[in-house]
């Protein structure tokens, strides 16, 4: 590459991921002008003027609610995240909400805390507040969970390690989460089966359409006596008027989640987190090295892999010369990609067209070098949203 690819940097971003954009073909920043892709983790960028030039975008975590992912596909740019990199940081998290609440241990520390130490009757006093804050072991108890994919799994393989029974729910459960999935787990049939019959349920969905106030006053009410609900999914996954009600009702025990509000701060009944979900080392290490890593591979070769808005497209390298081309997912694109290149002289010595909703994605390998007016020429085709050029450097 003549000139190194410029990556805009919006948050602390790993170093560790960082180190993955190799030396001198990468120069990363927070005050870049025209950058051929953005890494960020929690910056808002709806209200961003993103440059023209931004070829991707790499959210080091895994939500993209920050990120203005349907104007991105208009401009042909996918969108990328880490999966299942903050999993075990979030499984660890789920574990320790169930001991909170349990256990009563919020409110054992702050008892403790608020007594004074220079009282005599100090220890006293702690004998005879304890059984305030009498609580439950998890083992024997069900705990259910919607949302199976990587985190569910871990979570659900740490529960039974600890002797809970596991109920889980997941209508698009992935093969490779059901082959991860330990075989204890006792499959349920929707969201309402599991609020129904389980102790401590835990939520590890994404939130789209389909899931907002995906638990509500409707199915809140089915839940068992004293309840536990854990949510380090998304905020608006719960309807949290719905579950304040359930805990002044105390049909609910505790509401456990990473998501302080106005509205639930200070309840009694609520457990809330600042944002820890992935606040780990190793979490944010974890997400850096992957989203760079994706990052480095389609900007060089092409490949996606973990877009949210764009399929999962790879191709080994035969040829030196490669083109990668997003477009709508209509009719004859490939067609009229194909006569472009035949009309110029190139022959296709490779080629794959996947699609994803109203994106599709090419990847064609040619046997020749590629002038610029074919790129142009492919790039006027109607509906071709954005074309790269990537010939190969040895």
């Amino acid at each position: 590459m003549a000139n190194p690819l410029k990556i805009l940097v919006l948050n602390q971003i790993s170093a560790s991921g960082l180190k993955r954009l190799p030396e001198g073909r990468y120069v990363t920043g927070k005050d870049l002008a025209d950058p051929d892709a953005v890494m960020v983790r929690s910056a808002d960028m709806h209200a961003m003027e993103i440059p023209r030039s931004v070829q991707a975008i790499g959210r080091a975590g895994a939500g993209t609610n920050n990120i203005p992912v349907a104007d991105m596909s208009a401009r042909g740019v996918p969108v990328f995240n880490a999966p299942g990199a903050n999993a075990n940081a979030v499984k660890e998290l789920v574990i320790a909400g169930m001991l909170l609440a349990s256990r009563n241990l919020a409110g054992a520390i702050g008892f403790v805390a608020a007594l004074d130490p220079n009282d005599p009757d100090m220890e006293k006093k702690v004998e005879d507040g304890k059984k305030m804050f009498a609580g439950f072991e998890l083992t024997g108890h069900t705990l259910g969970i919607v949302g199976l994919g990587k985190i569910g799994c871990l979570v659900a393989d740490a529960a039974i390690k600890l002797g809970m029974n596991v109920l889980g729910f997941d209508p698009e459960i992935t093969v490779d989460a059901a082959w991860s999935l330990p075989a204890q787990v006792k499959k349920a049939h929707s969201v309402a089966e599991v609020l129904k019959h389980a102790q401590f349920v835990t939520l590890h969905v994404p939130l789209v359409a389909a899931t907002k106030n995906l638990v509500n006053a409707e199915n809140v009410s089915t839940m068992r006596h004293g309840a536990v609900l854990l949510n380090f999914s998304r905020e608006g996954v719960v309807n949290e008027a719905a579950v304040l009600d359930a805990l002044t009702n105390k049909k609910l025990g505790y509401y456990v989640c990473d998501f302080p509000s106005a509205q639930i701060n200070r309840h009694p009944g609520v457990i809330a987190l600042p944002h820890l979900g992935a606040s780990t080392r190793e979490a944010e290490e974890n997400c850096a090295i992957m989203v760079a890593d994706q990052l480095v591979d389609y900007l060089e070769h092409g490949a996606v892999a973990n877009a949210v808005n764009f399929p999962n497209v790879s191709m080994p390298r035969e040829s030196a010369w490669r083109i990668a081309i997003a477009n709508a997912n209509v009719p004859n694109m490939v067609g009229q990609i194909s006569t472009t290149l035949a009309a110029a002289g190139l022959n296709i010595h490779n080629m794959v067209n996947k699609s994803r909703g109203d994106i599709a994605y090419t990847l064609v390998d040619v046997d020749s070098a590629v002038k610029p007016a074919v790129i142009e020429a492919i790039a006027g085709i109607a509906g071709v949203l954005a074309v790269r050029y990537l010939p190969h450097e040895s």
